[in-house]
């Protein structure tokens, strides 16, 4: 990982506030505090002081006072011997606030509900953040699965349908500003290749819907569309299923569901 400095720096501009001129200098403290938050969301568990401090490069000392006032303030949380760190509750209690007060969110509850007894299958829906997919909300399978994402899961956007279909509605030059060349495997069926992406973006634009071929998750077939309340569009639905009860008949079904989906929340939020 990048130095603070470098990592604070790397992703996009905060908007300016009233009176804050466009070239004001970020503020050190705030850009470590979140870069230590983001280490802890990323980074489930307990971790020392030395390894912290050897992931995100900030001076030792710096780093333990800002820990201090964080556990202080029930931002971050220590073990028994006060020597592990790790998330706080009050992380979640902000987080659960962007849910609860997110028009899309709560307009798209009926939608989910109805794509969820339509398919019995697992449903999410999720925004683009960055090269990243976030899920806002899910709709467990009637199959009795065992969970295997949650409300604040962040995926990459080329191994997801959900990401897929997001992408699908830049233009070329710009996924390939937003994305690498070689992209992460995250199973052996990713797609690694940044052109062999965009071609197959071609596609989805055509048919209207993205596959997640095992990208992902090995097993599970995914489909996903972009809620089209904007364009470029920030959010997404999918649908996952087993590739083991994956029938022609089976995908058919998902798929239309999935655009009426689509068409009734593109109703529900036309006015976002």
């Amino acid at each position: 990982m990048t130095t603070a400095e470098t990592a604070g720096t790397a992703g996009p501009p905060a908007p300016d506030g009233p009176g804050l001129p466009a070239t004001a200098p970020p503020v050190k403290s705030a850009v470590r505090t979140v870069l230590l938050l983001e280490h802890f969301a990323a980074h489930p568990g307990l971790h020392s002081l030395a390894d912290i401090q050897s992931d995100l490069s900030l001076p030792k000392s710096s780093l333990y006072m800002l820990l201090r006032t964080l556990v202080n303030l029930g931002w971050v949380e220590t073990d028994a011997t006060g020597t592990r760190y790790g998330i706080g509750v009050r992380a979640l209690l902000v987080g659960s606030s962007y849910i609860d007060g997110d028009e899309v969110v709560a307009a798209a509850r009926p939608s989910l509900d109805r794509l969820s007894d339509d398919t019995t299958e697992t449903i999410h829906l999720a925004r683009l953040d960055g090269t990243s997919v976030v899920y806002l909300a899910t709709r467990p399978s009637r199959h009795y699965l065992r969970p295997f994402t949650r409300v604040g899961r962040r995926l990459p956007v080329h191994s997801t349908a959900l990401g897929k279909a997001l992408l699908a509605t830049h233009t070329d030059e710009e996924v390939r500003r937003l994305l690498p060349r070689r992209l992460e495997a995250v199973t052996e069926h990713t797609i690694t290749d940044r052109e062999r992406l965009v071609e197959e973006l071609a596609l989805v634009r055509e048919q209207g819907y993205a596959v997640d071929r095992e990208e992902n998750t090995l097993g599970l077939r995914c489909f996903g569309v972009a809620v089209p309340y904007r364009t470029p569009a920030r959010d997404a639905v999918s649908c996952s299923v087993p590739v083991a009860r994956l029938t022609e008949e089976h995908e058919r079904t998902i798929k239309a569901a999935l655009f009426e989906a689509r068409d009734r929340l593109s109703v529900v939020t036309r006015r976002m």
